[in-house]
């Protein structure tokens, strides 16, 4: 009877031991081609958002505004690139946003959110994300869509947040 009962919690805890070796082994040898895999893309689209910048440094700010996560220089002194955190309709929005040193918005971008399909995530549109390019901190012209005023919002809030990193950035350089 005992052995009934011992011999499969032994077979069970010899299993998770197996298995647990092979998940931390897998995960050895992926971590460092995952990690790479990520700052080739991080990279890209700090490239993506300022097209004229050789190369980037990350820039330690203090009293950025609590939505920009990461502040980054070009090297060539093209501008600045800043990924962002908001909090929309549905959830986390993140995005980049870049800003020459003129102060004029190159580009924005979503890079995840989980907003409503069909509504909140026409933020991830061609239409929404041009309305910011050239603009300076005025964002004059760039009005929330209708129906997905808040994602939107968010979205205008967090640019606005870039141009405040921006002159922490630019007074720092």
């Amino acid at each position: 009877m005992k052995k009934d009962f011992v011999m499969p919690i032994v077979v069970l805890t010899a299993i998770c031991l197996i298995v647990s070796a092979a998940l931390a082994f897998t995960n050895m040898k992926t971590a460092p081609i995952i990690e790479e895999t990520e700052r080739k893309a991080a990279e890209a689209a700090r490239i993506e958002m300022l097209p004229e910048a050789d190369s980037f440094t990350r820039m330690e700010l203090s009293g950025l505004p609590a939505s920009v996560t990461e502040a980054y220089s070009a090297d060539n002194g093209v501008g600045y690139v800043f990924m962002l955190e908001t909090k929309g309709y549905g959830g986390v929005i993140k995005l980049i946003c870049g800003v020459d040193a003129d102060g004029a918005i190159t580009d924005s971008k979503v890079l995840s959110h989980s907003e409503t399909k069909g509504l909140g995530s026409k933020i991830t549109g061609d239409d929404f994300r041009g309305l910011f390019i050239g603009k300076d901190s005025s964002l004059e012209g760039v009005d929330t869509i209708s129906g997905a005023s808040i994602s939107s919002g968010a979205y205008i809030n967090a640019v606005r947040d870039a141009f405040a990193a921006y002159e922490i950035a630019k007074e720092a350089r």
